[in-house]
């Protein structure tokens, strides 16, 4: 594992105990003492910060438009992305099954993992700590963010396909897992036929095609920047 000041120091923050830092980076599958209830405190902070946000810098924007700036900030898509930027796969604790299954570069382990890391720097540090941390690292996302910009991934992605003359997006559940009240459901999207499907999971069905088709999307528009 590497040396945890590097990512302090990206983070913004150092840490006084660094065990909990360690414990945010450690995945179920490692051991015993894991990330789980750190990730389950640090949803709700990072919920609350990008609410309380979106509340003060839309201040005449609609509930239900608030409710999706706010669902797309904190999609696991999102989580996933800043996590990539923050190198955080690089100091994760896995399981020799997730490591050979290619976990230090799935979406849900790597935003599991940084909501640990703002329920670690909320615990070590207090709410105003956690709270810079999270406004830091969603500089980019608060500043693009816009009420009128809101349409669904997999609408943005089927008017995409349309408008450039492709095929519509296919959806097929690849596997359903966890206990009734706790599913997880794992979903592919393939665009074209000879491509490779976007991967992506949920709690839903629903939820994790929008993240499957969020992947497709951002992917389809990266690649048309650069062409």
């Amino acid at each position: 594992m590497n040396n945890l000041a590097s990512l302090e120091s990206v983070l913004g923050y150092q840490f006084s105990d660094q065990e909990l830092l360690n414990r945010a980076l450690t995945h179920r599958s490692y051991r015993k003492s894991n990330n789980e209830r750190l990730e389950f405190l640090g949803d709700s902070i990072l919920g609350f910060v990008i609410a309380e946000t979106l509340f003060h810098q839309f201040p005449r924007a609609a509930e239900g438009d608030l409710t999706k700036m706010r669902a797309r900030l904190v999609r696991g898509s999102t989580l996933a992305l800043l996590s990539r930027e923050l190198n955080i796969s690089d100091f994760l604790l896995l399981g020799e099954g997730e490591k050979k299954s290619g976990g230090f570069d799935r979406d849900s382990i790597l935003a599991d993992a940084l909501e640990a890391v703002f329920g670690a720097i909320y615990l070590d540090g207090g709410f105003r700590a956690a709270r810079t941390a999270v406004l830091n690292l969603y500089a980019n996302q608060l500043r693009d963010i816009k009420p009128e910009n809101l349409k669904d991934n997999k609408t943005r992605l089927q008017e995409y396909l349309q408008k450039v003359e492709k095929e519509l997006p296919i959806y097929e559940v690849i596997s359903q897992s966890g206990k009734p009240h706790n599913l997880k459901f794992e979903v592919s999207c393939k665009i074209e036929h000879d491509s490779s499907p976007f991967i992506a999971s949920g709690t839903s069905r629903r939820n994790a095609e929008q993240e499957a088709a969020g992947k497709a999307f951002e992917t389809l528009m990266t690649s048309a920047s650069e062409d």
